[in-house]
């Protein structure tokens, strides 16, 4: 049963994820992320952060998304050993390397699947962001403007989600280029989903634990 306790009286130790929960945890999220990935790049759909600058990037290009996903990552990593430590960086670079792992898996499992673009639009980006959320609940991300949101929660104190939306936006509007613009609009709508889910339940002093 939780601790009916209020969060001021909860000491770190009360409140701190166990490591076999902080494991599952991030196995959880990075599936529920993969496959709204998944989802995103069925309908030839783009979203935002770097997981959408990679499906972006694949449509231009004849490369694997694991592979470029892995590869867009690599510059913020800096970022995140500087402001949020080892501890997060290791967590991270862990949880970009399963999103990369099972991306390639789900093709594999699923097959060519046909959906409405909208329906794959919306229902991959709500994958994506409750993925994010439990990942970012147990110490970790997935990379990229996940860990400028962060950092930029952390230090400034400003919502995660509407910081994440900020910077989404400049990869949608990229998107222009390579992908039909009546896909991009629905694309925007679905980082808009993204970016709520993350904006109203990830929030300073709203979550205990850690």
């Amino acid at each position: 049963m939780a601790d009916a306790r209020p969060q001021s009286d909860l000491s770190p130790d009360d409140v701190k994820h166990s490591a076999l929960e902080d494991v599952v945890g991030i196995l959880t999220g990075t599936f529920v992320v993969s496959l709204g990935l998944f989802l995103l790049s069925s309908v030839g759909a783009v979203t935002g952060g770097t997981a959408g600058l990679a499906l972006l990037v694949s449509y231009a290009v004849d490369l694997p998304f694991s592979w470029l996903f892995a590869l867009v990552n690599l510059p913020f990593f800096l970022l995140a050993i500087w402001k949020k430590g080892w501890n997060f960086t290791v967590r991270t670079g862990i949880s970009i390397g399963i999103v990369s792992l099972l991306s390639e898996l789900h093709p594999v499992m699923f097959g060519e699947i046909d959906l409405p673009v909208v329906y794959g639009v919306l229902a991959g980006n709500l994958l994506a962001g409750v993925g994010l959320l439990i990942v970012f609940r147990h110490g970790s991300s997935i990379g990229g403007f996940n860990i400028v949101a962060i950092v930029a929660q952390d230090r400034l104190g400003w919502r995660a989600g509407y910081v994440q939306m900020g910077l989404d936006t400049t990869v949608i509007l990229l998107s222009f280029t390579v992908v039909a613009p009546g896909t991009v609009l629905i694309s925007a709508l679905g980082a808009v989903v993204l970016n709520l889910v993350l904006a109203m339940n990830h929030r300073p002093g709203r979550y205990a634990g850690y």
